[in-house]
């Protein structure tokens, strides 16, 4: 007999937000594989759980935990608030446990991305979830020109390093849409802050706590072009009369990338470049 994964929803600040099943499940179960053992270990004082914990994060070979289940041992993933398995290691974990014919049973409860749609007044009944945003400027400008045609909601989670920047790239390739951004979910200093891409990107001055944005889909009165990549953002230049020096900065600027990238670029495009950084 092999053991079963459950995937136990934690809260994602407010305590009261876990459920009665989720707080038994952790009571009966082997083991509990923790993203940060620290941060857990604090959920399980508070509820007077002593069950041994074992570390899972992004770092950890999932083969140590399924080794655990193949022995019959019951285990609880948890992340360290919310959802297991969303934007989070545990979707590792669930993959080779199911390839090993493992049962994986869910424990829902809080999940920032729905808790900030559903109060977010835009459209919930078809939304993306996009997650977190490459560090890469340039992969991140490639993956919001793939979503800027997407008619549903769009859901991003942010670090508030981060935001404004994000927030200001969202309006620069999306055009200026209704956008919704949510702080603190559940905890004491909750926000949502509603308004338009623009003028959210102005109200983040210097913030703090947890993001989730919500951003309207596509429609046609703010549908806006956008270039399909630095290739063509350069051609285009060079076709108004731009000089090839001039435009080969500007797009180096523009898309957070080194002019010698656009300079090979462009010649592996065939495209006529003389001037070299």
């Amino acid at each position: 007999m092999t053991g079963i994964l459950y995937l136990v929803a934690t809260p994602i600040g407010n305590l009261e937000d876990i459920t009665f099943r989720a707080v038994r499940i952790l009571r009966e179960v082997d083991v509990i594989a923790a993203e940060d053992t620290r941060h857990t270990r604090k959920l399980l004082a508070h509820f007077e759980i002593h069950k041994p914990l074992i570390r899972y994060d992004e770092y950890t070979d999932a083969n140590k935990v399924l080794q655990l289940l193949l022995e019959g041992k019951n285990i609880a993933c948890v992340s360290d608030a919310g959802l297991p398995a969303i934007s989070d290691p545990g979707a590792n974990l669930v993959k080779v446990a199911v390839e090993n014919n493992i049962t994986v049973c869910p424990i829902p409860g809080a999940n920032a991305a729905l808790s900030a749609l559903i109060c977010s007044a835009l459209d919930t009944t078809k939304f993306t979830f996009a997650g977190f945003l490459p560090k890469s400027a340039k992969n991140r400008r490639e993956i919001l020109i793939k979503l800027s045609t997407h008619k549903e909601t769009l859901i991003f989670y942010e670090a508030p390093h981060r935001i404004k920047k994000i927030v200001e790239e969202m309006a620069e390739v999306f055009g200026n849409r209704k956008a919704v951004i949510a702080r603190e979910l559940t905890k004491i200093h909750e926000e949502f802050v509603r308004a338009d891409l623009k003028t959210l990107a102005e109200k983040l001055e210097e913030p703090r706590g947890e993001f989730v944005i919500v951003v309207e889909g596509c429609t046609a009165e703010i549908e806006k072009p956008v270039e399909e990549n630095f290739i063509d953002a350069y051609n285009k230049l060079i076709s108004d009369g731009v000089d090839k020096k001039t435009a080969i900065r500007e797009i180096a600027k523009k898309f957070n990338i080194s002019r010698r990238e656009i300079y090979n670029a462009v010649l592996n495009e065939n495209v006529s470049c003389e001037t070299k950084d």
